[in-house]
């Protein structure tokens, strides 16, 4: 497994051995699924903790790694798996492990439609998606949602699942790779970010969207409210882009709109029931066909630290992950 023995600018990860976790989460202690790990994903989160910036600071040292996609070995009793089932779950940290230990209500069954790689993709960005769209952003069927990032993991997530709400989309990319991505994940329309990008989406929306879904953050942020139509709602998801945005307040006030928060792993981390019914319309979704994760780079458990670079040099596409056991 791999371990962050420090943190800072030039923080190391190392592949140690260590003891089979025992069945016992931090957030359900005395219980826990525990989970063969076949592949594991990659996420912002990960390159921040490496730093000492991630707002959890668990004692050194600690395994990374939040999502997995794997099969259950033991589950407590009136689980929703059982032993052997092919599952995704969200286990916050020890992850990048051959072995890993999820709560109950952040374990779900993985259907023949998706792959362990998918599965790994799964909780973290969709969820998020669903949750920032449906729940913070009351998204509605027939809306038009503009998503920047679009290339990456949640932005890929978000146009589907925005897709499977009824909802239209613009995607917002860097390059024409990523352009392919955002296609390939389902978007409407597909604007290249630069000067004049504003102007394509009011174009595009007919003088303005119902919704932007931001995690990137940065000096885009301005031109994304400007992109509002009447009674619009802004919702941050994050900053992958480095830094984070200020709002004149009277500009709300022009068009009546909303800048919202959507911080979902410290909103719905006390709330179980919450993340099943997230991880039910999910399942909906996927069983409708719209949700099928884009798996991007793929690296090996002991090149982990090759997978944060590409997130840190903003060059990921899809979801990257790291497969830990050989298929």
């Amino acid at each position: 497994m791999q371990i962050i023995d420090e943190t800072g600018p030039d923080s190391a990860l190392a592949l140690v051995e260590l003891p089979e976790p025992e069945p016992s989460h931090m957030l359900t202690p005395g219980s826990g699924v525990l989970v063969e790990v076949h592949v594991a994903g990659v996420s912002f989160p990960e390159l921040l903790q490496t730093r000492g910036e991630y707002q959890m600071k668990p004692p050194l040292p600690f395994v990374p790694g939040s999502e997995v996609g794997g099969v259950v070995i033991s589950a407590p009793e009136g689980a929703s798996v059982a032993p052997g089932d092919r599952v995704a779950a969200f286990c916050m940290l020890g992850g990048w492990a051959e072995t890993a230990v999820a709560p109950e209500y952040f374990t779900f069954p993985l259907g023949p439609e998706l792959d362990f790689a998918q599965g790994a993709a799964l909780v973290l960005n969709y969820h998020t998606a669903y949750f920032s769209l449906r729940v913070r952003g009351r998204l509605k069927d027939g809306e038009t949602v503009l998503v920047h990032g679009a290339a990456g993991g949640v932005g890929t997530a978000s146009l589907q699942v925005a897709r499977g709400l009824g909802a239209r989309t613009i995607a917002t990319v860097s390059t024409e790779e990523k352009r392919k991505v955002a296609e390939e994940a389902g978007a409407d329309h597909v604007v290249m970010i630069g000067e004049g990008w504003k102007d394509e989406v009011l174009e595009l929306s007919g003088g303005g969207v119902d919704m932007v879904l931001d995690p990137v953050g940065g000096d885009r942020f301005l031109d994304s409210l400007r992109s509002l139509a009447e009674d619009g709602r802004l919702v941050v998801v994050g900053f992958t882009g480095g830094s984070i945005p200020e709002v004149r307040v009277n500009r709300l006030l022009l068009k009546n709109t909303e800048v919202i928060g959507a911080g979902w792993g410290a909103y719905v981390l006390g709330k179980p029931d919450m993340n099943r019914e997230i991880g039910a319309a999910v399942g909906r979704l996927i069983d409708a066909g719209v949700v099928r994760p884009l798996i991007g780079q793929r690296f090996a458990l002991e090149d982990a630290a090759q997978a944060l670079h590409t997130l840190d040099e903003r060059r990921a596409v899809g979801k990257v992950v790291l497969d830990v056991r050989s298929a």
